[in-house]
């Protein structure tokens, strides 16, 4: 298909994502990839994260660019919002889950943590897949099982990184190896969980400027 029609399609298909966006989701495409933001911090800007995402991306998709096959293979869209933990696979609509201030903290995580968290969503939407298409059943033991495949993957790609850059990543996946089953896969009381997080998000727009800027 020659470029400029595929650019052509490409801004027919962006215009109507726009169109059917719900109240309070922008939507975009990054890397080829549907993406959903749902920004509720004022405090952060939407372009920023969306960039940010676009780093975390291109990494993988240049460091391991099977696994970033995979990755838009498996899933339907990255949807962006405030969450308790830094990221979840959705089965229910294939959507990874990426933690909105997660990804705007950029100088407390780099691109390769981001890109790191991603890809080990991205494994959990590899195995539910092959769930679905091979009809195999899911157990309460197989939870650990699947963590800790996850961790292996974010092991690779630290170690196909650049030292520098991967040191942070493989230091996080060490620092798991020890743990126990229930420790790799906790049962969470997701109330509590959203409760401290949403208190967490009116701590840190407390402390920004009136005059902080979203879009």
């Amino acid at each position: 298909m020659r470029d400029w029609i595929r650019r052509a399609i490409g801004r027919v298909s962006e215009t109507v994502e726009a169109l059917n966006a719900a109240p309070g989701q922008e939507l975009a495409t990054v890397q080829g990839v549907r993406v959903v933001v749902e920004n509720t911090r004022p405090d952060i800007v939407t372009g920023d994260v969306l960039a940010r995402l676009d780093r975390a991306l291109t990494l993988i998709a240049t460091v391991q660019p099977i696994r970033f096959r995979h990755l838009r293979a498996d899933i339907d869209r990255i949807h962006v919002a405030s969450f308790p933990c830094r990221g979840a696979y959705l089965p229910a609509d294939r959507s990874i889950l990426t933690e909105l201030s997660f990804l705007a903290r950029d100088a407390e995580f780099t691109d390769a943590i981001v890109a790191s968290s991603i890809l080990h969503e991205g494994v959990h939407a590899r195995v539910a897949q092959m769930r679905r298409h091979f009809g195999f059943g899911y157990a309460a033991a197989d939870r650990a099982r699947e963590e800790r495949l996850c961790r292996r993957a974010e092991a690779a790609f630290g170690a196909a990184l650049p030292p520098a850059l991967g040191a942070p990543v493989l230091a996080r996946v060490v620092s798991m190896q020890a743990m126990t089953d229930d420790e790799v896969a906790p049962d969470i009381d997701w109330d509590a969980a959203f409760a401290v997080k949403a208190a967490a998000d009116r701590a840190a727009m407390d402390r920004e400027a009136p005059g902080a800027r979203r879009g």
